[in-house]
């Protein structure tokens, strides 16, 4: 069974929603990406609070552009081409493609390897073999 490890929120103000969780749950930043994105967890859960998504994001996601909310959600699995096919078998759409992407395990563990896929609402799914940093 896939187990949810990620969860991630857009927002206008990604440094003040972040400074909100862990104020107020005790949340650790994990850390900050170049644009502007904040990475916390629980220990079990990792929480991304990422900017707006745009049109020309290909995971701009069911609520379009400039959406404040919850964006996606991470499934951590077993095995990718397993997941993928029982993605496409379901009529799950594919947003991001894997050929050509390293999808090894990194030398210390997880290199947060993710691939996007939307449901039947649009919205979007993230799947990884790796997991996401802060997860059990």
């Amino acid at each position: 069974m896939a187990k949810i490890k990620h969860i991630a929120l857009t927002t206008q103000d990604p440094d003040k929603v972040a400074s909100f969780y862990k104020e107020a749950f005790g949340l650790e930043e994990i850390r900050r990406s170049p644009n502007g994105a904040v990475f916390l967890t629980d220990g079990y859960i990792n929480l991304a609070i990422l900017h707006w998504k745009t049109e020309k994001d290909a995971d701009v996601g069911a609520n379009g552009p400039n959406y404040s909310g919850i964006h996606h959600l991470g499934f951590q699995v077993e095995e990718l081409e397993e997941a993928c096919a029982k993605l496409n078998k379901v009529q799950a759409k594919q947003l991001t493609q894997k050929d050509g992407l390293d999808t090894a395990m990194g030398p210390r563990g997880p290199r947060n390897f993710e691939m996007k896929w939307a449901g039947p609402d649009d919205v979007v799914i993230d799947i990884s073999h790796t997991g996401w940093a802060g997860t059990v």
